[in-house]
C-alpha cells in the first residue's frame, strides 16, 4: 500500500530536495534520499513547490476541516430541532 504524506511532511521533503539540488546533488540521489519516485517529486513541486502554493494548500486543508466540523454541528442542530418539534406535537 502506498504511503501517504501530510502536507507538512511534503513541504519539508520538497525543501530538503530543493536544498540538495542547489548543493549540486543529482536528481536520482535526491529522490532516493527522499524515498519517492521521480513522478511524485514533480507532482509535489507543482503542488507545493513555492511558499505560496504550500500555504494555499495548507489553508485549503484547514478550511475543509472547518467546513466538515460546521456541517456536523448543523446536522446535530437540525436533528435536535426535529426531535423538539415531534415532542411538541405529542408524537413521543
Amino acid at each position: 500500500m502506498a504511503r501517504r504524506h501530510t502536507p507538512d511532511q511534503v513541504i519539508a521533503k520538497v525543501r530538503q530536495g530543493q536544498k540538495m539540488l542547489n548543493d549540486g546533488h543529482p536528481m536520482i540521489e535526491v529522490i532516493k534520499e527522499l524515498q519517492i519516485t521521480e513522478a511524485t517529486w514533480y507532482r509535489w513541486i507543482n503542488q507545493y513547490g513555492s511558499e505560496k502554493n504550500a500555504e494555499a494548500s495548507k489553508r485549503t486543508k484547514e478550511l475543509e476541516r472547518e467546513n466538515a466540523r460546521l456541517k456536523k454541528l448543523l446536522a446535530d442542530q437540525m436533528l435536535a430541532n426535529d426531535i423538539l418539534t415531534e415532542v411538541a406535537k405529542g408524537k413521543f
